[in-house]
């Protein structure tokens, strides 16, 4: 009896799989949403400059479109992070992500959920971060308080992205 709920809880590790595959998808609608988006923001562009308009917040929509989809992409490398790292740790090691001298791909090796934590933590910071440069483009600025506002937010983003970046390190 004992042997036989065992090895149905091992088994029952495969459900992950529901989690991987549809972590894939969301990557790969994301991928194609940001992709989209980019167009989007060069159609505009080349159809503002073909008839010689000049829209009132031009260059502030235009980079809002771009650093929207790189906020996209992340969100999507995301994914893919939470997919390789569910798949590596419940069911198997990923065989085509090692090279042909056996040495593991340093960007996908996950051994823990630590590392996945840590990985996945890391990049939701720098969407974090492209988000707040994404609204920061569209504030109006009208007095010298906003602008202190502005740069001691831009002094407390580089001093956290310093200190994450000695996270790990020794």
């Amino acid at each position: 009896m004992e042997k036989i709920f065992e090895s149905t809880l091992w088994a029952s590790r495969f459900m992950v799989i529901t989690a991987v595959v549809f972590g894939l998808l969301g990557a790969v609608i994301l991928f194609i949403v940001a992709s989209f988006d980019i167009y989007e923001t060069a159609k505009f562009v080349l159809n503002t400059y073909i008839t010689h308009a000049h829209p009132e917040n031009f260059h502030e929509d235009v980079v809002g479109g771009i650093i929207g989809a790189v906020d996209l992409y992340l969100i999507g490398v995301v994914m893919l992070l939470f997919s390789f790292g569910l798949y590596e740790l419940f069911i198997s090691e990923i065989d085509a992500a090692k090279s042909e001298d056996g040495q593991e791909n340093k960007i996908l090796a996950i051994h823990s959920l630590d590392q996945l934590k840590d990985k996945i933590s890391k990049v939701i910071v720098m969407v974090l971060v492209v988000g707040f440069f994404q609204k920061v483009g569209h504030t109006q600025y009208n007095n010298p308080l906003d602008m202190l506002y502005f740069a001691l937010s831009i002094t407390a983003i580089a001093v956290g992205l310093y200190f994450l970046g000695k996270v790990g390190k020794k």
